[in-house]
């Protein structure tokens, strides 16, 4: 069994990103690929570095929406831990933004379903959102390969 990689740059589009990311998912339950398809994003340092910040601003709305025991605090309450996710998930896509987005898609299929991975190899880079991505496909044996595991492996 051999593997497959499909790199995807997004270059600063995080929202065509999570598009694809989407429509991965959406393929990957609709034809049962639970572990022939898996995919990460690699967002660079940029992102790494923001995403303390935002899990601390989480963490501090919890505890200001339990602490209120009226009905209208709670009301308020909820609408400023709504207006603190919503500032966090804009500061985590405005992280995201600054840096460059990869998508990173591994086909891994065994001898008997080359026809499937064929149709796959086909389809993903000439759909809408991975079309504009400037895709490339890497397989087993080209030089790039071992760099593109190692990378993946490394991607959370």
């Amino acid at each position: 069994m051999a593997h497959t990689y499909l790199l995807f740059d997004f270059g600063c589009d995080e929202e065509k990103a999570q598009q694809a990311r989407h429509k991965l998912e959406s393929w990957k339950q609709a034809f049962r690929l639970d572990k022939k398809l898996l995919y990460k994003l690699d967002r660079g340092e940029s992102d790494a570095t923001e995403a303390p910040d935002a899990s601390a601003a989480a963490e501090t709305a919890a505890p200001a929406k339990s602490a209120k025991s009226s009905k209208t605090a709670k009301s308020t309450s909820k609408s400023k831990a709504k207006s603190k996710a919503k500032s966090s998930a804009e500061d985590e896509s405005a992280a995201a933004s600054n840096g460059k987005v990869n998508l990173v898609v591994r086909l891994y299929f065994s001898g008997h379903e080359k026809l499937t991975e064929q149709r796959l190899l086909d389809r993903i880079p000439n759909e809408e959102p991975f079309k504009d991505a400037s895709p490339q496909v890497i397989r087993q044996g080209e030089p790039q390969f071992d760099e593109l595991v190692q990378q993946f492996e490394s991607l959370e």
